[in-house]
């Protein structure tokens, strides 16, 4: 006998809907090369569907063949109808008044021994018309009413289950990330849990009785043959005695056959029953969404991920919508599969992508792939923090190509622990420089300033006193120039980061002082203290370690421009200032003396509980970050010499002015030969 397939019960919690191709197509062959049970990924929804389509087909059969089966009852039932009304007929012969009865006796008498043969024949037709009824006809009919209809059964309330499941995962996704009821989250939180187990109890019951309908169905088809052929060796035994010895054997062995797949079934009901049991008393946070979400054991160094997830979509202008639907990581791409699908279709290639998490309408445990390119790409909703970050850490490794190498695991390891130590606190990038602010150690004899008063620090403190452990970074507080554009074309709009117009700054052109720079910013983040210029350091250090952990790659290019007031940050193609500091809430800047490139400056904003609020923000320039540190020192000079004339005017004679009687400061051109170039390529660049 060939190998049973069957649902494995412990695949009926995970609700996946893959199955392998070669299973598939083994089951098209009949299931001729399943000669052992299916492996742990074989139980999938593509598999139930495979036996819903079985027992579809088998309903479909059972229904055809008894119909032919009530046809031979009918045939036979009539042929009794018909030998009694042929005795009836012959013996009513000699009751017809015939004008010519000539040798009617003899016609009679003979009429009447066919008469008795014939109610013999259909004492015979008769017994075998019962033991067609109820040995093959009501047995498929008992098959059909009991066992189909039981399965048809399970599956609707599978259906209604899932379903049900659907609804409380859609309710428990639409949970606030922020300011939610607690109660309500717990309530939320048990309707999951008790749909989940419901699902499972019913999937179980359905997986259970299709597993038995693959026995069942071979004994619903022999059963009424059996009582056919019995039936009809009755029938000829008085006249067929080697009819009869030659379907013994035959019976005997089909007797046999059914004998043994009714000891199987028994061996597989039982096994079914404590595999159920077991399935069912396990703890309740199987059930439970993000149980552990206190502190969830994260798999960093995965290179395939797969599992439930909720995608985005845009059905409008500013309509969204979100559907739960089964994603996959194969090679490098990202695949989604909907229930009930042979093969998934590719969603995104995540070859040198880039993802972070987000926060999206208020939903928790949500994240975007960028394309290389830098557009935005998909944003996907996990259902716990453990998902949300082992999906991040999965796309991470996968867009590094670590799956091309000969042992991908083993790459994974090692460029996660190497990201791990990046981000170790370390005192700063300031430990072999020199305590002296950058803004004072310029090597270009033009910026020599007498005025500048150096910073030194007495101790360098350690990292915890400069940056809270686990202060979030922030990537991009000012908004590229096309979805600022997109955002505001038709309608003006208040900009949450303080982006105006250029026109409401007349103090611009009224400046002692104005310098344009060309940077890149890169982050900020909330800091402790603007005491020293070591927090810049610091911040500079764990702004590049989180961008080289999370391969954060885009950087938008804006235009910094110095005056003795204020500075701005200017977009370069649509001239609107994305944001503006005051020079007075400026408490330290410095560049960095390896990497020359970065700078970074410290913002003191007072709040309303009467405390200041410090942020550090870290850029890249095109130029040297000292000239901008030295544009930002002479901008807080002029501020302190304004309320003096004649410090202003001993300040303007030290110090060559243009023209039009404003300062002439350093070169603001790039150091390399491509700075004009970078200047027009707009505001999106990469680093």
């Amino acid at each position: 006998m060939p190998a049973v397939d069957k649902l494995l019960l412990e695949e009926a919690l995970q609700d996946s809907p893959q199955v392998p191709l070669a299973a598939l197509a083994s089951l098209a062959r009949g299931g001729e090369n399943l000669e052992a049970p299916p492996s742990p990924g074989f139980m999938t929804r593509s598999l139930l569907s495979v036996f819903e389509e079985d027992a579809g087909t088998l309903t479909d059969y059972t229904n055809q063949l008894l119909q032919a089966m009530q046809r031979v009852y009918g045939a036979q039932n009539e042929m009794c109808l018909a030998t009694q009304q042929l005795s009836k007929q012959l013996l009513a012969y000699e009751k017809q008044n015939f004008a010519l009865g000539k040798g009617d006796e003899e016609v009679i008498s003979t009429l009447h021994h066919f008469s008795k043969v014939v109610d013999e024949l259909n004492i015979l037709h008769t017994e075998l018309t019962k033991q067609l009824a109820d040995t093959m006809v009501l047995h498929i009919i008992q098959f059909r009413e009991k066992d189909l209809t039981e399965v048809s059964t399970l599956k609707d309330l599978f259906g209604l289950a899932s379903n049900e499941h659907d609804l409380s995962m859609a309710k428990y996704s639409r949970l606030p990330k922020k300011k939610e009821n607690e109660k309500v989250k717990a309530e939320v939180v048990k309707e999951v849990a008790a749909a989940r187990r419901k699902q499972h109890l019913s999937s179980l019951q359905y997986y259970c009785a299709l597993n038995a309908l693959q026995f069942r169905k071979r004994i619903a088809m022999m059963e009424p043959m059996m009582g056919f052929a019995r039936g009809q060796i009755n029938f000829f035994k008085k006249g067929a005695e080697m009819f009869s010895k030659r379907m013994d054997s035959l019976l005997s062995s089909a007797a046999d056959m059914v004998q043994s797949i009714q000891v199987e079934l028994e061996a597989e009901a039982e096994k079914m029953r404590v595999s159920q049991q077991e399935l069912l008393s396990v703890d309740e946070s199987v059930y439970t969404p993000d149980s552990d979400v206190a502190a969830p054991q994260i798999n960093r160094n995965l290179i395939q991920k797969a599992g439930y997830l909720n995608l985005r979509t845009k059905t409008g202008l500013v309509t969204t919508t979100w559907e739960r639907l089964y994603f996959f990581t194969q090679g490098g791409n990202l695949m989604c599969q909907p229930r009930g699908a042979v093969a998934g279709g590719l969603i995104q290639d995540l070859d040198n992508c880039s993802v972070m998490a987000v926060d999206c309408e208020d939903r928790r445990y949500c994240f975007q792939i960028t394309t290389p390119n830098g557009k935005s790409g998909i944003i996907l909703q996990a259902e716990s923090r453990k998902e949300n970050d082992e999906w991040i850490c999965a796309i991470n490794n996968i867009s590094r190509q670590i799956y091309l190498t000969d042992n991908p695991e083993a790459v994974a390891i090692k460029l996660n622990q190497t990201a791990l130590e990046a981000v170790t606190p370390i005192t700063s990038f300031g430990r072999k420089q020199e305590p002296v602010c950058p803004s004072q150690n310029l090597k270009n004899s033009e910026l020599e300033n007498d005025k500048v008063v150096p910073r030194v620090t007495a101790s360098i403190p350690e990292a915890e006193q400069l940056i809270a452990p686990g202060t979030p970074i922030q990537f991009d507080i000012v908004l590229p120039a096309t979805e600022f554009l997109d955002q505001n074309r038709g309608s003006r709009r208040i900009n949450p980061f303080g982006e105006t117009e250029d026109e409401t700054f007349p103090e611009a052109e009224d400046s002692l002082l104005q310098q344009m720079f060309i940077v890149r910013f890169l982050g900020s983040m909330a800091v402790k203290t603007d005491s020293t210029t070591e927090v810049i350091y610091e911040a500079m250090r764990q702004v590049l370690a989180a961008r080289a952990i999370h391969n954060i790659f885009r950087m938008t290019e804006s235009h910094l421009m110095v005056t003795s007031q204020t500075l701005r940050l200017i977009d370069p193609q649509t001239q609107v200032t994305r944001a503006n500091f005051e020079l007075t809430s400026i408490t330290q800047f410095a560049a960095h003396q390896e990497n020359k490139r970065l700078v970074g400056f410290v913002i003191r904003i007072p709040e309303s509980t009467g405390e200041a609020s410090l942020s550090t923000y870290i850029f890249e320039s095109n130029s040297e970050g000292e000239k901008i540190c030295y544009a930002i020192n002479l901008g807080k000079e002029i501020i302190e010499v304004q309320k003096d004339p004649e410090a202003l005017a001993q300040l303007m004679l030290s110090i060559p002015l243009t023209n039009d009687g404003k300062f002439v400061l350093l070169n603001d051109q790039p150091d390399d030969t491509d700075g004009s170039s970078r200047e027009n390529r707009g505001a999106e660049s990469e680093a």
